[in-house]
């Protein structure tokens, strides 16, 4: 695997080393000792998660604050999505920056979000299966959000607003500003 830092500290693409015969191909999706080494963390996943959506649904951007903060290792099985991730650490120097990442079921990439991150994505391809691992339990007390179009962050989700199906609950999220503090 190979491991390549962003701009927001401890994010991470993570690209396969994919083995190509006649058959298809084989690759190791995760190795706790390869991630914790890649990454320079020490992170226990224990809980994996999978959604399955249409062309232009944007899930996010989510969240769980304090001592149920979760940490993501995400991919996609399946499709395309744009997939980004949000600094909400308070005293970090890239506060309010993101992340977007290219992820499909053919670059078999994957993306590191730590804990201090908002995270979501947007399906590009007519449907997605979208797999995640949390190093967290989900909890909803703990839940946060931000608006997905947050004028601060201004994300640049690349596909025509009008054409977006969200959920009514992520399309009431406060901004940044006004979020939950995750800490």
């Amino acid at each position: 695997m190979n491991f390549i830092a962003t701009k927001l500290e401890g994010c991470f693409i993570i690209e396969p080393n994919l083995i190509l015969d006649e058959r298809g191909y084989f690759m190791e999706s995760f190795n706790e000792n390869t991630f914790q080494i890649g990454v320079n963390q020490q992170t226990h996943f224990v809980q994996d998660n999978q959604s399955y959506s249409s062309k232009g649904v944007l899930r996010g951007l989510h969240y769980q604050t304090g001592e149920h903060a979760q940490a993501k290792l995400v991919r996609v099985l399946q499709g395309e999505v744009l997939d980004v991730a949000v600094d909400i650490r308070p005293n970090s120097p890239t506060f309010g920056q993101y992340e977007a990442v290219f992820l499909s079921g053919e670059n078999q990439k994957q993306f590191f979000v730590p804990r201090g991150f908002a995270h979501g994505f947007l399906v590009l391809s007519e449907t997605a299966t979208f797999f995640y691992k949390c190093d967290n339990f989900y909890n909803k007390e703990s839940e946060g959000g931000i608006i997905f179009n947050d004028a601060t962050i201004n994300i640049d989700w690349g596909f025509p607003m009008g054409n977006l199906i969200i959920s009514e609950k992520d399309k009431i999220q406060p901004n940044l500003e006004n979020a939950k503090k995750a800490w």
